[in-house]
């Protein structure tokens, strides 16, 4: 049988072609698993000279010092951010109503950024121990000062910045627990400090993994806070083989073994949970009543939420004011105004590209739901728990093949060079910006239009929308706070990114996170806080929506 005689069959079902929609979303997938893909497959590569030395001399330092602070900082941001959450919902204290929303102004501190002030606070010359010498007449060595510069000093600082992750969730969850199973531990004699250890602390525990393996996933992808505290890293270790050592097949190995790292913490924290069940058995239950505290008990718990308060974002950000004031960057404000207009057109155009592409695939999975949908949103979602200096190499990796491809062919056909058409521009740094961070526009997309009715396009589809209408005057305007939100997100994390911009970048190009970098790594933080001080102001905007939805109860 003929295929068109096949094809005119009446007893026979006509070929569904996918939609549009499906198409589009399985094309956005796979130019963000490209950068994944390059890495495995360079470093499938033999391995070389530089490799061999890495793995005799530095890789086992890497792979401990990489592990250690990890445990630290979750150690610290868990019990941070649950111990803070608890505190705020179970009692009522002097302070509390202004600590809920001030316990999130860390998140608006990058890492980097904290570590530069707190090194330059408490190290030998700093202000800190300048005071104890004045202060005692003791010169230095004859009295004990804990050395900030150490794997323990900067788990400390990263747990401090990071614990808001933990907060916020843990937050919820107490906020959602059942009152009645707290009543009856503390009818059966539990006071609420044990309550919390027995009762509410596992029940959160979901909230506590969640929130933990969002910060550990910053703590991998750092490399500002570790290579200030000269601790080696898989981060730091990408960095100095890519550009000191020239090697990208050893480059593209140790990013290939900070991917399995990232995989194996997933599993595991995946496989920690087993089969167990954390939700209340009923929806039906009275909202949490906190107890009032005086005394003592209320200076306590002010005090224990106001210590990682303090280290994460008080002492870092009047320290930036005060140095920003007094001393300041030496090229504000003129030549200074290069590097914000290189930060804002960035964040701006990579907020606006991933807010379009997040739209595209959460209304492709709302439309046209298919196994290719969701298996580009799930794709999409890696992206966010890969470090940026492993996109960063498997962004050059396939744009360098291209450029040299092209190259040659030009030179052969041509007798023309064309040069780097992608690697080392900015189309370059915004397509890793948008592997790195397009997981977050897609989540916030995703959540505000979860809360749109789909029987309002229903209803305008019986009126004779089409889809498209339907979403362009129905959906879309319904959900413009959630992309705006998106847009929000993306565009401050992009302004805070700075291992992929330090390796993608243009030669040429310096943004106010590299400004901030190259100062700080010359130790000239006082010039360096005018920068730092517009990252972090600039941070503030996702703090003042997160606030604005906690007080509309969202």
């Amino acid at each position: 049988m003929s295929v068109s005689a096949a094809a005119s069959r009446p007893d026979l079902p006509p070929r569904r072609r996918s939609p549009l929609w499906s198409r589009l979303s399985v094309v956005v997938a796979a130019l963000v698993a490209l950068p994944l893909v390059a890495v495995l497959v360079s470093a499938a590569t033999p391995a070389g000279e530089v490799w061999r030395h890495i793995a005799a001399t530095t890789l086992a330092e890497m792979l401990s010092n990489t592990l250690l602070l990890c445990l630290m900082v979750g150690a610290i941001a868990a019990s941070a951010g649950a111990v803070s959450a608890w505190l705020v919902t179970a009692f009522e204290f002097r302070g509390r109503a202004t600590l809920e929303w001030a316990l999130l102004l860390p998140l608006a501190m990058p890492a980097y950024v904290c570590g530069y002030v707190m090194t330059w606070l408490f190290e030998v010359s700093g202000p800190v121990q300048s005071a104890v010498r004045d202060a005692t007449g003791l010169s230095y060595g004859q009295y004990w000062f804990p050395e900030i510069r150490s794997l323990p000093g900067a788990a400390l600082v990263m747990g401090a910045v990071l614990y808001p992750y933990v907060y916020l969730l843990c937050r919820a969850a107490f906020l959602q627990q059942s009152t009645c199973l707290i009543e009856c531990s503390r009818t059966l004699g539990h006071s609420l400090s044990s309550a919390f250890f027995r009762v509410a602390l596992p029940l959160a525990r979901p909230a506590i993994a969640g929130g933990t393996a969002l910060a550990l996933m910053e703590v991998l992808a750092d490399f500002g806070t570790v290579h200030h505290f000269a601790i080696k890293t898989f981060t730091t270790g990408i960095y100095d083989t890519w550009f000191a050592m020239g090697d990208r097949g050893a480059a593209s190995q140790l990013a290939a073994a900070l991917m399995g790292v990232v995989a194996l913490l997933l599993l595991l924290e995946h496989a920690s949970r087993g089969g167990r069940r954390f939700h209340p058995t009923t929806t039906r239950h009275p909202p949490f009543r906190p107890v009032r505290l005086h005394g003592w008990k209320a200076a306590g718990a002010a005090a224990l939420c106001l210590a990682p308060l303090a280290v994460g974002f008080l002492l870092p950000a009047g320290a930036l004011l005060w140095l920003a004031v007094t001393v300041g960057d030496p090229l504000a404000p003129h030549r200074f105004l290069p590097f914000a207009t290189n930060s804002l057109t960035l964040a701006s155009v990579t907020a606006l590209l991933a807010v379009l592409l997040a739209a595209l695939l959460a209304w492709g999975a709302r439309l046209a739901p298919s196994r290719g949908t969701r298996a580009a949103t799930r794709i999409v979602v890696l992206g966010y728990a890969v470090p940026g200096s492993v996109i960063a190499v498997g962004t050059l990796v396939p744009f360098g093949l291209f450029d040299n491809a092209i190259d040659s062919w030009m030179r052969a056909a041509f007798g023309v060079s064309t040069g780097l058409l992608l690697s080392g521009t900015m189309a370059a740094l915004v397509f890793a910006y948008l592997v790195r961070f397009l997981a977050v526009a897609l989540q916030a997309v995703e959540a505000g239009l979860a809360r749109v009715k789909p029987s309002l396009a229903g209803a305008a589809r019986t009126l004779g929308a089409r889809p498209a209408e339907a979403v362009w005057r129905i959906e879309l305007p319904l959900a413009r706070g959630a992309l705006l939100s998106a847009a929000v997100l993306v565009f401050v994390d992009t302004m805070k990114e700075l291992p992929a911009t330090l390796i993608v970048r243009p030669f040429d190009l310096d943004t106010l996170a590299v400004r901030v970098y190259n100062l700080a790594s010359d130790e000239r933080l006082a010039e360096a806080s005018t920068a730092a001080l517009m990252i972090v102001a600039v941070g503030l905007l996702p703090i003042i929506l997160l606030m604005r939805m906690m007080k509309r109860g969202q």
